[in-house]
């Protein structure tokens, strides 16, 4: 497989065996991983055997991939991965989408490029009907990139945490964008040509 998207910045391409050392890093960098785990570390182990498999998992839906190696297009460094994982093996009309980058790409809107790159792709070469995202309602970062893509408060919920990290008493959030009003921002931008 080769690359499968590629923005102003970024090239997307499938997450392979060989990305495990930069994979092992992002997934212990406390920073990184404080809205996930707690911050806590990940055994090379548990990346191999639990983490890896379900980033190469093919998606017979989609015929591809639901994990996307990010890097930059100039230098090709690692910056981390998205997801656009379809939520049924059978059907690609629901995907969840998702990012997990080094702090090197902070703040730079590379979240943000990423995730609209995907949605567009998905709503018009994936057949997908509607993208949803989650994450804890105190991680404002994440949630601004889904506000910046289009993407619209739905709901707030608690999951099911098997251990209670900080922030999750709060609970979580899920932000949703259908493929009807995706279209309707898309015609708006193009009758008041915004980017």
């Amino acid at each position: 497989m080769g690359v499968f998207l590629e923005t102003d910045r970024l090239v997307l391409r499938p997450l392979t065996a060989d990305d495990a050392d930069d994979l092992l890093a992002l997934h212990n960098d406390p920073e990184v991983m404080r809205f996930i785990n707690g911050g806590r570390p990940t055994s090379r182990a548990a990346l191999l055997e639990r983490t890896l498999p379900r980033l190469l998992h093919v998606h017979p839906c989609f015929g591809t991939r639901g994990y996307w190696a990010a890097q930059g297009k100039d230098a090709g460094e690692f910056l981390g991965w998205f997801e656009f994982r379809p939520l049924e093996e059978d059907s690609p009309a629901v995907v969840e989408l998702g990012y997990r980058l080094g702090r090197s790409a902070w703040g730079r809107g590379h979240a943000t490029e990423g995730s609209r790159a995907l949605i567009d792709k998905g709503f018009t070469q994936l057949a997908v009907e509607r993208v949803t995202a989650n994450t804890m309602a105190v991680n404002q970062a994440s949630r601004r990139v889904m506000d910046k893509c289009g993407l619209s408060f739905v709901r707030n919920f608690t999951g099911d945490w098997p251990e209670a990290i900080p922030g999750s008493e709060h609970g979580e959030v899920e932000y949703a964008l259908t493929r009807d009003a995706w279209e309707q921002r898309r015609q708006m931008r193009r009758h008041y040509d915004v980017p």
